[in-house]
């Protein structure tokens, strides 16, 4: 059986009688050469199977024209909706995106790194592990120039590109609005401490608290990833004897949902009974019965600011120990049915 040996420009010049310099401008669009003489190329590099070699090129000019995206999980609708934002706007840069997924395993974020290092990345954005506290795997690309932003999950004391969510902001509007809607005993339900988006969160769900002269009762908040059967579990704890909680901020979604879901299949009534609020405003928490209150982290505006972040840095080098500045995109909460009720009367 015969190898099949790959096409390259040479071959395509010697069968049109071209140069081989010619053909390379041809198939770059170069200005120089006449559009029928680039037609002519490209069907001839059709019709042999040229593929263009990348790698080639990125190593002639020092750059790959591709960017290394490390998300925690992809099947979350946070980063999901992120990396599409990225992917689009990166194309209008030129730029392709190799999209890797840490599955929240540190082990795993760490190789990927040293993956996406050998890969010749122009640059590298990345939401953090949950377990993520020791950032120095990220030094090589520090120490070889190539810019790296952190979004959404970062870190607190790594000089480097942060672009995060206001979760302070996030945490207290939506205690206020269940305190608003008359509630005083409100339970947090919160990620690991390990990850500063839930650290902000509780910050902001006691500065709420405090603020109105609710006390704050630590058997009332519960840490643990933020996953489906963590919640289930966490439910029955909360509702394993009266009195019930009459409201609850759920720092994601997908807790926020299952909660619901629980309430519903034992009679607790939400929002008569329990008033619900989550975060991240799936699109799944408009169409459950009733709708859940959300906190809105506007993915799409973080998209484009790591991306514009992204090749800011990569056209202005800045030298080592530059303190990059931090950017903070704004939550909103957006109100729905599961905090419905009547405003307790300031008095």
């Amino acid at each position: 059986m015969s190898v099949r040996s790959e096409k390259t420009i040479v071959d395509i010049a010697e069968e049109l009688g071209l140069s081989v310099s010619t053909v390379s401008r041809a198939l770059n669009d170069h200005p120089n050469i006449s559009a029928k003489t680039k037609e002519k190329v490209r069907k001839m590099a059709r019709k042999l199977g040229y593929r263009p070699n990348a790698m080639a090129a990125g190593l002639r000019n020092n750059k790959s024209k591709t960017i290394g995206l490390i998300i925690p999980r992809i099947s979350m609708f946070f980063p999901a909706a992120i990396t599409t934002v990225v992917q689009n706007k990166l194309q209008e840069y030129g730029y392709h995106l190799i999209i890797c997924q840490s599955n929240d395993s540190l082990e795993q974020e760490q190789q990927l790194v040293n993956t996406l290092y050998s890969a010749r990345v122009d640059g590298l954005a990345v939401s953090a592990t949950l377990s993520t506290t020791d950032f120095s795997h990220f030094d090589i690309f520090k120490q070889h120039n190539i810019p790296v932003v952190f979004f959404d999950r970062t870190p607190k004391d790594y000089q480097a590109k942060v672009i995060k969510g206001d979760d302070f902001v996030g945490g207290l509007t939506a205690t206020e609005h269940l305190i608003e809607q008359g509630c005083r005993d409100i339970v947090h339900i919160s990620g690991p401490l390990t990850c500063n988006l839930y650290v902000e969160r509780l910050a902001g769900y006691k500065s709420a608290l405090q603020q109105h002269k609710v006390p704050f009762k630590k058997q009332r908040v519960f840490f643990h990833e933020l996953t489906r059967e963590n919640a289930l579990a966490t439910a029955e704890k909360i509702f394993a004897q009266q009195p019930y909680p009459d409201g609850i901020f759920a720092t994601n979604d997908t807790t926020a949902i299952t909660l619901l879901q629980y309430c519903r299949e034992r009679g607790i009534r939400v929002p008569e009974d329990v008033k619900i609020v989550g975060y991240s405003n799936d699109p799944r928490t408009e169409i459950v019965t009733p709708s859940i209150t959300s906190v809105n982290q506007f993915p799409a505006t973080m998209g484009e600011r790591v991306v514009s972040a992204l090749m800011d840095l990569i056209q202005t080098r800045h030298p080592a120990g530059y303190r990059h500045p931090q950017e903070i995109v704004p939550t909103q909460l957006v109100v729905r049915d599961s905090s419905a009720g009547s405003p307790k009367k300031k008095k």
